[in-house]
């Protein structure tokens, strides 16, 4: 192994028992406890409102729990005067009650409703399924892809990473209760593309190194080719979530599910990346003759 080499894979016992404690934690809480789902899956009403000075959110939830609708979810949403509230309910006018009850309790800071929206629950459910079926596309798209691009047995690691994220993401989302709506959905499948372009980078020098590393084994080749990598993944690993902070500090309670998902996902990808796409290559024995491409025979000439 070169000097200068980290051994990723030396660790790679340890890595996996630790993918296996958290994917089962996940899946635990996944199928215990569910996720959280939001208006709109559910279904229910949204009524955004203005009032003429900076609302009191404590005062606003106090006045809907007196009304009856204790169990409305009460958010800024853009200036300190607009305030939008989100109710599950199968009533379609179910809006217009809350904003109605808002007016009659209105405690100095006079108010104006400036749009009240209905999500029916079949809506909802066709909107679950379809998101559903997109992740699914998406995974099957990259198995297509990959294969193709590289080589089966890169396929195989590639989804398996891929499926790690969204699990230990969705897991976390469900443990915490953290609001799932399309928001959250955008963000998982904005983690799947982030998660894929780290691993075909180490891909890509695995590849490259098979024809440089003649003599080096498939666990060297992994460990060089990682290394050589590392800088990269980590600068771009961190910007995101520098990024994504910011989000988390400043962008309010309407992005905080999606921030705390695409976090969640930035580490989780950077991690598999390494420890699971890796990996699997060496469960797979990947070889040399694996990236061959196969030769074609000419056909026979029948003629005399």
């Amino acid at each position: 192994m070169k000097l200068g080499t980290i051994n990723f894979m030396g660790v790679r016992n340890v890595a996996f028992a630790l993918t296996m404690i958290l994917t089962l934690i996940a899946l635990g809480s996944w199928f215990t406890k569910g996720l959280n789902f939001g208006l709109d899956f559910t279904g229910g009403s949204q009524i955004e409102l203005s009032y003429e000075r900076p609302a009191d959110l404590g005062q606003v939830r106090e006045q809907l729990a007196a009304a009856g609708y204790g169990d409305a979810v009460v958010q800024s949403f853009g200036a300190t005067t607009d305030v939008v509230v989100r109710l599950q309910g199968d009533d379609p006018q179910l809006g217009n009650k809350v904003a109605a009850a808002l007016q009659a309790a209105n405690g100095g800071n006079p108010l104006k409703v400036k749009k009240v929206e209905y999500v029916g629950p079949a809506v909802g459910e066709e909107l679950r399924d379809q998101g559903g079926l997109g992740m699914l596309l998406a995974l099957g798209g990259i198995l297509v892809y990959v294969g193709f691009r590289f080589q089966w047995k890169f396929a195989v690691g590639a989804i398996l990473s891929l499926v790690h994220d969204v699990v230990v993401t969705m897991g976390i989302l469900s443990f915490f209760q953290i609001t799932f709506d399309l928001t959250v959905l955008a963000a998982v499948l904005a983690i799947i593309g982030y998660s894929l372009n780290d691993t075909i980078v180490v891909f890509d020098r695995v590849r490259e190194n098979f024809r440089v590393l003649r003599k080096a084994s498939l666990i060297e080749n992994i460990n060089i080719s990682t290394t050589q990598t590392l800088l990269r993944t980590m600068v771009t690993s961190l910007s995101t979530l520098l990024a994504i902070a910011a989000l988390l500090l400043f962008a309010g309670d309407n992005l905080w599910g999606f921030s705390i998902a695409l976090f969640v996902g930035v580490l989780a990808g950077t991690y598999s990346s390494i420890y699971i796409a890796n990996v699997v290559l060496i469960w797979l024995s990947l070889t040399t003759e694996d990236l061959i491409p196969p030769v074609v025979e000419d056909a026979a000439d029948g003629r005399p």
